[in-house]
Order: C-alpha cells, then sequence, then structure tokens
C-alpha cells in the first residue's frame, strides 16, 4: 500500500513556491524503471529517461540504490510535470522535512540526491575539458554529502577489488595526484583521433577513461565523477549515448576499470581494456556484446595457469598427470562457485561481497553460524552482523535452519 501527503506552498502574490511530497511505500528496483521512456517517439522524453536512467545506475558502483521517491519524482520530470530543479528542490525538501531519518547503512539520501545532481550535470550542454571541470564535478555531486567534495586527497589508498580476488590496484600517490591529473589532460588534449578507425578510437578512449580513474583524486566518488565526466566529452567527441547501458552494467564498468589497471607478472594477469572497450561499443555503437562480471575475475586466469602447470607435468610420470587433473576439477568446482556467489550478489558494496566471499569460505561446507560468528570472523559489531546476515537472506545466499540453536543459518547450494 501507498500513501501521500501533498503540501503546497504559495507566495503572497498566490503563486506556487514549492511542494513537497512525503511518501510511503515500497519499490522494485529490479527493472530499469525508465526504460519504456528510452523508446519514446518524443526526444525530449527520450533524452530526459536516458539521464535518468544513467544517473540512478551509476549509483550501483557503490552498491547503492535509490529510493522509490526518488524514482516517482524523476518520472514526474520525464513526463514534463515538473521541471529538473523541482525535481530537485523536492528531493532535498524530502529529506530536510523527514521525521525519521534514513540509516547510515543504506545511503539512500546519497544515492537520491546525486542521482539528481547527475541528471542536472547530464542536462547541460556546457563543458570544459580540464582538470578543474572534473574537480568541479565531483564537488557538485557530493556538496553537503562528503567534506571532502571537490578536494582531491592528501592519503594513499587500497580498495580490495572482488574482481581481483581481494587484491588492490595501485592508485596514484597522494604526493603526485595533481600533476599526475595535469599530464593525463595535457596528454588528451594533444591527441589526435584524425585518420583512426572507429575501432581504434574506442581503444584510446578506454586507455583514457581508465588512466583517470586510476589516478583516483577522492576519498570516495571517483567512479561516479570519472563516468559523468567522461560522457560530457564523448559528446565533444560526437557521441551521443542513448542506452541504459549503465543502468543495467554500471558495476561491469568499474570491474573493467578495475582490470584495466591491474597487473600481476608472478600470476600471469596483465592490465587489459578488452572488458572496458566491449562496455564502449555497446555504449556508443549500439553493439550487443554479453557483459558479465564473472568472466572478469581473475579466478579463471588463475585457472588456466594451474592447467598449464598440470599439462607440463604429464612427462614426468603417470601419477604427477592424475595429481594434476584433479588440482584442475578442484579449481573449476571453486570458480564456479565463486561465479554463482557472484551472480547473486551484484548489487551489493565491494566491501559487502568481500565480507560474503570471507564467510563463504569459512562456512560454505554445511557449517552452521549465526550473528555471533559473522561478528568474530568479520570484527563487525552487532548491527553490522545483522545487516550482513539480512543481506545474504535477500539475496537467497544462506537460508535459516533449525535443531541448531537460535538464529542458526547455512549457505545454499550455489
Amino acid at each position: 500500500m501507498f500513501w501521500f501527503i501533498v503540501i503546497l506552498r504559495y507566495n503572497k502574490n498566490n503563486s506556487r513556491k514549492t511542494k513537497i511530497v512525503i511518501y510511503s511505500g515500497e519499490m522494485n528496483m529490479d527493472k530499469d524503471p525508465f526504460k519504456e521512456y528510452l523508446r519514446e517517439s518524443e526526444p525530449n522524453k527520450a533524452t530526459k529517461g536516458y539521464v535518468w536512467s544513467t544517473a540512478v545506475g551509476l549509483q550501483a558502483v557503490d552498491g547503492l540504490k535509490p529510493s522509490q521517491y526518488l524514482i516517482d519524482t524523476a518520472i514526474q520530470n520525464i513526463e514534463g510535470k515538473i521541471t529538473l530543479k523541482e525535481a530537485q528542490s523536492l528531493i532535498e525538501s524530502y529529506y530536510n522535512e523527514r521525521p525519521v531519518r534514513v540509516s547510515d547503512n543504506e545511503r539512500t539520501e546519497e544515492a537520491d540526491k546525486v542521482s539528481s545532481r547527475i541528471a542536472e550535470l547530464l542536462s547541460e550542454t556546457g563543458f570544459s575539458f580540464s582538470p578543474n571541470e572534473y574537480i568541479a564535478i565531483h564537488r557538485k555531486l557530493f556538496r553537503g554529502i562528503y567534506k571532502h567534495a571537490g578536494k582531491i586527497r592528501d592519503y594513499n589508498i587500497t580498495k580490495k577489488e572482488w574482481v581481483l580476488d581481494g587484491a588492490t590496484v595501485v592508485y596514484g600517490s597522494a604526493s603526485e595526484l595533481r600533476a599526475t591529473l595535469e599530464y593525463d589532460f595535457s596528454q588528451e588534449k594533444d591527441f589526435s583521433y584524425k585518420g583512426l578507425s572507429i575501432e581504434e578510437s574506442i581503444h584510446h578512449l578506454a586507455l583514457f577513461v581508465s588512466r583517470l580513474w586510476q589516478i583516483h583524486i577522492f576519498g570516495e566518488g571517483n567512479t561516479r565523477t570519472t563516468a559523468v565526466f567522461f560522457i560530457k566529452y564523448l559528446r565533444t567527441l560526437g557521441f551521443f549515448a542513448t542506452n541504459d547501458i549503465f543502468a543495467e552494467n554500471a558495476w561491469y564498468f568499474r570491474n573493467a576499470l578495475v582490470r584495466a589497471n591491474y597487473t600481476n607478472l608472478q600470476k600471469g594477469i596483465h592490465e587489459t581494456t578488452e572488458y572496458l572497450e566491449l562496455f564502449l561499443r555497446n555504449m556508443l555503437l549500439n553493439e550487443h556484446n554479453e557483459l558479465h562480471n564473472r568472466n572478469m575475475h581473475i579466478s579463471g586466469l588463475l585457472k588456466d595457469t594451474k592447467v598449464d602447470i598440470g599439462t607440463s607435468k604429464v612427462d614426468i610420470g603417470t601419477s604427477k598427470v592424475d595429481i594434476g587433473t584433479q588440482k584442475m576439477d578442484i579449481e573449476t568446482s571453486k570458480v564456479d562457485i565463486e561465479t554463482r556467489l557472484a551472480e547473486k550478489t551484484l548489487n551489493f558494496s565491494t566491501k559487502t561481497i568481500m565480507h560474503i566471499r570471507v564467510l563463504y569460505e569459512k562456512f560454505g561446507d554445511c557449517q552452521f553460524f549465526g550473528r555471533g560468528e559473522v561478528m568474530e570472523l568479520l570484527g563487525l559489531k552487532s548491527s553490522g552482523a545483522s545487516k550482513i546476515i539480512s543481506n545474504m537472506v535477500q539475496a537467497d545466499v544462506i537460508e535459516p535452519v533449525s535443531g541448531h540453536g537460535k538464529g542458526k543459518y547455512k549457505f545454499k547450494e550455489l
């Protein structure tokens, strides 16, 4: 059941000033709520549909989901009932005047406000290809949300990545961030696309955006800032994407950026833009390449490496061949489990996914566990452990069990 309270405020001259809608209800974010508008015959509706679809979809790179109120407000804007400025005003008022604040864990307020700001930036035609523009986009997106909005970080960072099996990309050094940013911009500004085929152009664009992202000049919000800047830059090159690529593949985009910036020679892993190029071809050329996060996971490469080692031992003796084959089977099984686990947790944040993988490695073999075990293993407080368990239940990864004490769970067969 849904309900609305609509409050209209008027100036002294009886003209409407603003409208506040207090909303309560449930939402279904399994499908892109703006998809129907992308096929609209009216250009204005289709453009707005794309803008909002991209804005909302990009929140998934940090595991965030906008509220149904944001979706409903966006649809009012798409249908021409309210302006974009009015939509933003409604979102701001919604959170300023709500009696109950959204929990910090859900970060719904951040998702809603940043979505509306991305929609505004993507609706503007003005753009300057410069480091200052890049920094200004971050400031506009995250003002009032992050204290460091629009500020270059002064500390070094690492981030455990699911697609790298827990390893991290080497991000830009804090002492050289501004200089590195300016260098990358100058290189791109001096580059000429004249005479390049579309394939060569897309390859170069993939290199540029992956290098820009790798600098990671902000403490948080780098991927969303980079995506908005890149979309606006593409327009200056004549590319006007009007599909829902970010709405459906935002996390793939981030993982592709990660793979474009990770090398481990000891394990035979090399940075590659191939996944990013598939994303860009779908985005810019309306191709339909399959985009699966599981294909980027480095465990696939590790599996291939172990197969080669097993094969090289054939000449040593039959028994060692059997051992090598057995290891291949075990590794293949592990990759399949990882793949299925990844498919069930795509919408979670990177940190949550890592926590679930740690739990699966510990309890995945039909072992029972509860909140206490989660707290101990992950070093979480009671509320954090309960949130992880709730997420896994909703994702259909675990199920409650009886006869082993209250609040016990086990992983389902994947």
